[in-house]
């Protein structure tokens, strides 16, 4: 069983980013879809970002024009570049491949202040 693991969030003002890295045990070269998701308190999970094998990309409408989704498939890792950020970005955030997810990682907290 492939494990992520999340990182790079972290407690930001309102308009700053953050990088957040997630890292698979295992090899992500032949996974269609990888996604990046966000669950906030007393809410569904929700997918906000995904890239394909071929690196084409898709977003909720929430987060389009100020995050980046990208993939390394060399080091096993997919990103999410978040600019712009606003309190209501604010949540834990997951990544897992789009199609028969893996056991979902800790997820890394993001927290955005007005």
């Amino acid at each position: 069983q492939v494990q992520l693991v999340e990182s790079g969030g972290g407690l930001v003002q309102a308009g700053g980013s953050l990088r957040l890295s997630c890292v698979a045990s295992g090899s992500i070269s032949s996974i269609s879809a990888m996604g990046w998701y966000r669950q906030a308190p007393g809410k569904q999970r929700e997918l906000v970002a995904s890239i394909s094998r071929g690196a084409g990309t898709n977003y909720a409408d929430s987060v389009k024009g100020r995050f980046t989704i990208s993939r390394d498939n060399a080091k096993n890792t997919v990103y999410l570049q978040m600019n712009s950020l606003k309190p209501e970005d604010t949540a834990v955030y997951y990544c897992n491949k789009l199609m028969l997810p893996w056991a979902w990682g800790q997820g890394t907290q993001v927290t955005v202040s007005a």
